[in-house]
C-alpha cells in the first residue's frame, strides 16, 4: 500500500538514483502530443468512418438506401418501355440479390471508396448478361496501358488475381467513379473528404469513454517533495507508487475512493473539465462536417445546433433534390450506357421522379404550371416533363 511505501523512505540511499524524466517531481504526466491522423486507405477509412462511426454509418445508409429505392424507368427517343431485357436484368440481377440490394451495394461502394465496379456474367454483343455483381472496390485495381488509358482491371482476393480485359466490346466491367481532380483512374470518396472530421469524432468518443472509465476526472500530477528538499524517488519507489495509483485510484470501479497522500506527496489537477473544453460542441461540429461531406442535412440525423431548414420536410426534400437524385441519375446513366453495349441501341435509364414521395409537392406544382401553359403543344409539354413523344399524327398541332 501507499502507507507502506512511505515507511521505506528511510532506506533511501544517501545519493538518490537519478532517472531521466521518469522520476522527476511530477509522477504522472499526461501531456498533449502531436496530431495523429488515421491512414487514408480504403480499408482503414471504411473501418473507422463506417463500421466504427455512427454518423458516417448513418449517412452512407441513408444515401444508399434512398437512392437504391428509387423506381427506374427505361426509355429511348421513341418510347418508354414497360418491359425490356434490361429492366428484367436489373429487377433480378443475380440469384442472391434483387434490384435494391444490388444498387445499395453499388452506392455504398461509391460513397465509401469513390469507385464502384459492376461485373457482367455471360452475355455478349446483342446478348444480355445472365447476372450482374457488384465487386469490392478495395480489391480492384486499374491496369493502365501504354497510353495511360485503362486496358483492364485486376481483382485480387485470397492471394489469387483475376484480370478483366476491357479492350473487347462489350466491356465486362462497368467502372463508376466520383470526380477526383488529381487522379486519372480512381474517384474521390465523400469519406476521404470527411476523414479528419471522422478522426475528431472518433477521438471525442474515445475521450468520453476514457473519462468515464477514469471516474470522469481530469488528469493531474502527484508531486513529491521529500523532507530533505529532494524531489526525486528511486526506481523501486517510483514503480510501487505507479502500481498503487493504477490499482487503487483509476477506473470506474475506484470512483470516489479517497486518495491517501503522506510524506510530501501532493495532488495537482492539470486537466480541463469537459465544460471548459466545450467538448460536446466539438463533437457535434465534427458530426456536422461528416454529414456535410455526404450531403445529408444534419437535421435528418438529429444533430443539434443546425437550423438551416425550417422543418424536417424541407430538409428531406433538399436531401433528395441535392444529394440522392444527382447521384442516382449519374449512376443510372452510366449503367444504361454500359448495358446498351449488350442490348444495342441508345437507352436512357433514370429515376422516375413522379414516384418519389419527397418530391410530391414540387411535382404537383410543375405539372400544374405545364398543364396551364396554353402556348405549348402536347409534345412540348411531354418534353418538359421528361416523357417521350407520343407517335400520334398531328400531335405537334395540338393546342
Amino acid at each position: 500500500m501507499i502507507v507502506d511505501f512511505f515507511r521505506q523512505r528511510g532506506a533511501e540511499p544517501a545519493v538518490p538514483e537519478q532517472k531521466a524524466s521518469a522520476t522527476g517531481p511530477i509522477m504522472a504526466w499526461h501531456g498533449a502530443g502531436r496530431v495523429a491522423w488515421s491512414p487514408r486507405d480504403s480499408v482503414t477509412l471504411t473501418r473507422t468512418g463506417f463500421s466504427g462511426n455512427p454518423v458516417g454509418f448513418r449517412c452512407v445508409k441513408m444515401v444508399a438506401e434512398a437512392a437504391a429505392s428509387l423506381p427506374l424507368v427505361l426509355q429511348d427517343r421513341a418510347e418508354r418501355f414497360a418491359e425490356h431485357p434490361v429492366l428484367a436484368l436489373i429487377a433480378r440481377p443475380n440469384p442472391a440479390q434483387g434490384k435494391a440490394e444490388l444498387f445499395e451495394a453499388l452506392y455504398g461502394q461509391l460513397l465509401l471508396t469513390g469507385n464502384a465496379y459492376v461485373e457482367a456474367v455471360g452475355g455478349g454483343e446483342g446478348v444480355m448478361p445472365a447476372e450482374l455483381h457488384v465487386l469490392r472496390s478495395d480489391r480492384m485495381s486499374v491496369v493502365p496501358g501504354a497510353d495511360g488509358w485503362p486496358v483492364g482491371y485486376e481483382y485480387a482476393v485470397g492471394g489469387k488475381r483475376h484480370r478483366f480485359d476491357v479492350r473487347e466490346a462489350p466491356a465486362v466491367i462497368c467502372h463508376l467513379k466520383s470526380f477526383h481532380p488529381q487522379d486519372d483512374h480512381y474517384g474521390l470518396s465523400a469519406l476521404q473528404a470527411a476523414a479528419q472530421a471522422v478522426d475528431v469524432h472518433n477521438s471525442a468518443s474515445r475521450w468520453s469513454k476514457a473519462l468515464l472509465d477514469n471516474a470522469a476526472r481530469p488528469s493531474g500530477a502527484v508531486v513529491y517533495r521529500g523532507a530533505d528538499g529532494q524531489g526525486t524517488l528511486n526506481a523501486d519507489q517510483y514503480d510501487r507508487l505507479v502500481a498503487e495509483m493504477e490499482s487503487h485510484h483509476q477506473g470506474a470501479r475506484n470512483a470516489g475512493r479517497p486518495m491517501l497522500l503522506e510524506g510530501g506527496l501532493d495532488w495537482k489537477p492539470m486537466g480541463f473539465s469537459p465544460s471548459d473544453m466545450e467538448f460536446q460542441k466539438t463533437k457535434e461540429s465534427a458530426a456536422r462536417e461528416i454529414a456535410l461531406a455526404f450531403g445529408v442535412p444534419p437535421m435528418l440525423l438529429g444533430i443539434p445546433g443546425d437550423a438551416t431548414y425550417a422543418n424536417y420536410q424541407e430538409a428531406n426534400r433538399a436531401f433528395y433534390r441535392l444529394t440522392v437524385l444527382p447521384l442516382a441519375m449519374r449512376v443510372a446513366a452510366g449503367v444504361a450506357e454500359w448495358l446498351a453495349g449488350f442490348a444495342g441501341g441508345g437507352l436512357e435509364l433514370k429515376p422516375d421522379l413522379d414516384q418519389v414521395p419527397a418530391l410530391a409537392a414540387e411535382r404537383d406544382a410543375q405539372w400544374r404550371r405545364v398543364a396551364e401553359a396554353d402556348f405549348l403543344t402536347d409534345g412540348e409539354k411531354r418534353a418538359l416533363l421528361g416523357l417521350p413523344a407520343l407517335p400520334v399524327e398531328g400531335d405537334d398541332d395540338a393546342g
